[in-house]
């Protein structure tokens, strides 16, 4: 066993596990499992759930396996098994193992007939309606099938036709033979078996009977011999029927602990509205940017440290809670802060013109990578007569304490010179299209000898060495900090700025070399990352995360 930090108090669960080895219980063992169903992609809860899961096995020396709860053929495929592998990988775990619960279908069978031979389970020819009728509601106990006496030969004979094709779906399920009266509703007589004619991902059509979860999950553990089978909350009411499972077939006794979702604001994980989200075409994919799952979450720039930090401080607990994205946030800018290469970016390029630089000539200036990584080095920026510098650099009249650029006023350009602004030129419309500037040669950033004082320095690129690319600046995807609970139909909430495109940015020529994945920090304008869209005839960035949590000042506003 690890020990403990001696700083850092255990959660509940971490005190069960420690209480057991102590006790010896498990023969001293730590197996936990992530148990993802291969129906969709995965997001920022089950990253929780997998940091978890395996977090606890890696302090106690103990280990997790990956296992793909593949028991509904209709609604699984290869596709999302494989981005699931990937996603445990990309967030830094690797299982002891990769199972199936479709590995384990003859095993399952093989419980299934011990229930019925020991009279615990029965084949019902009732229908979903019926049996959905006679289970009764949580203040009026059920009624008995008609079926639930048969014998048990003539259960196994009707199980056995179910396996071998005889009967159309909807017409027979086997039934744990429990008790109707139950308070919890799980309890009575739940379906073990359906008949489902669809081809599965693995096994093909070599089944048409498929467990249902609480035959499946249970059984699966058991067999692997997990030790600690952690569950979100709403699998309390299936702990009753998880250890009822285990005691009549008297496997080994895997034990089931619950712990609270940890929800995030801003954001819906609800399968079926992420889905709807897809399928109409609100958002551009399941990796869509602004969508939680785990590899939107990548192309967006989001790093797997980040991710792993954030699930550590907000916890678990009993208790369902709404954590703040802006935490998630902070933990992606301070890694991102860490590791980002500063480079220049002008999102809404004003032109400059130095009067008197020389004409045709390109001065190469030293600029540092990383301020916070003196190991990242140093690369050359092309300084030329011709600029571009951000519009919001400039104002023709400024108001009180605005200290960039201005008629007549100075500023310092990022590792180059001090400029003044001498000249205004405006288009037809008014619009400002250029300023005619004086740069002072003496004023060299590291070598400035002109006494010259700028309270500000402003980010910029050479017009002449500048390359266009495609910046889209991801924000919230919704407006309300709880859509999950929200009465309103969903697409009310959707934010209509959560993306602005910007197609004529103008970057500085070393991001011409980049890749997707490759993470900076635009100077000034926040973290972005290219996304994999981007080609090097059309670079694409995405905005990561702002510099500063901007979000609380604008919701404050409404």
């Amino acid at each position: 066993m690890s020990a403990s930090n001696e700083n850092e108090s255990n959660n509940f669960l971490e005190t069960i596990i420690e209480e057991d080895l102590a006790a010896g219980r498990h023969d001293g063992r730590v197996l936990t499992r992530f148990p993802p169903e291969p129906n969709g992609y995965l997001h920022i809860g089950h990253a929780t759930s997998i940091c978890l899961n395996f977090g606890l096995g890696l302090k106690y020396d103990g280990k997790t396996n990956l296992r793909f709860d593949d028991t509904n053929p209709s609604t699984e495929e290869t596709e999302y098994v494989e981005s699931i592998l990937s996603d445990v990988e990309w967030l830094g775990f690797k299982p002891a193992n990769v199972f199936y619960a479709s590995d384990y279908f003859p095993e399952l069978y093989g419980f299934a007939r011990d229930l019925i031979k020991k009279g615990c389970a029965y084949v019902d020819d009732s229908s979903a309606e019926e049996i959905a009728t006679m289970k009764g509601t949580p203040t009026q106990v059920g009624v008995n099938s008609p079926f639930r006496d048969r014998s048990i030969e003539e259960n196994l004979e009707l199980f056995e036709k179910m396996k071998n094709g005889d009967f159309k779906e909807g017409t027979h399920v086997l039934r744990a033979k429990i008790d109707m009266a139950s308070p919890n509703m799980i309890m009575r007589d739940p379906l073990l078996y359906r008949i489902k004619f669809a081809h599965h991902h693995r096994t093909g059509d070599t089944w048409c009977i498929y467990p249902m979860y609480d035959m499946a999950h249970g059984q699966s553990d058991s067999i692997e011999k997990i030790t600690h089978s952690i569950c979100t909350l709403e699998f309390v009411p299936h702990r009753e029927l998880y250890d009822w499972m285990i005691d009549k077939l008297e496997i080994y006794p895997s034990k089931q602990y619950e712990f609270a979702r940890r929800n995030l604001s801003y954001t819906v994980v609800s399968k079926r509205k992420l889905l709807r989200l897809v399928q109409e075409g609100h958002v551009k994919g399941w990796d869509d940017p602004r969508m939680p799952t785990i590899s939107a979450m990548r192309r967006r720039g989001y790093t797997a440290l980040a991710i792993r930090e954030w699930a550590k401080r907000v916890g678990i607990a009993k208790r369902e809670n709404l954590v703040d994205l802006g935490l998630l946030e902070f933990c992606v800018r301070e890694d991102l802060n860490r590791l980002s290469v500063r480079v220049m970016a002008v999102l809404q390029p004003l032109k400059v013109t130095l009067t008197n630089f020389q004409e045709d000539k390109t001065e190469w200036l030293e600029t540092e990578n990383n301020p916070e990584d003196p190991e990242a080095g140093v690369r050359s920026l092309p300084f030329t007569k011709t600029l571009w510098i951000e519009q919001d650099d400039f104002m023709e009249t400024p108001p009180p304490k605005y200290f960039r650029l201005s008629p007549g006023g100075l500023a310092r350009l990022k590792s180059a010179y001090i400029i003044q602004c001498d000249e205004v030129v405006k288009d037809d419309s008014g619009q400002v299209v250029e300023l005619k500037c004086t740069y002072f040669e003496n004023s060299k950033s590291g070598e400035d000898t002109s006494g010259l004082k700028p309270k500000s320095t402003i980010h910029w690129v050479s017009a002449e060495r500048a390359v266009q690319a495609e910046i889209r600046l991801y924000d919230r995807l919704f407006t309300v900090e709880n859509p999950g609970t929200d009465d309103r139909d969903l697409l009310e909430l959707i934010n209509p700025e959560s993306l602005t495109v910007i197609s004529n940015a103008q970057v500085e020529p070393a991001l011409a070399e980049t890749n997707p994945g490759d993470q900076y920090q635009f100077m000034r304008l926040g973290y972005f990352a290219t996304d994999p869209d981007s080609t090097p005839d059309h670079l694409v960035f995405n905005r990561t995360v702002t510099l500063k949590d901007t979000w609380k000042k604008v919701a404050g506003r409404n």
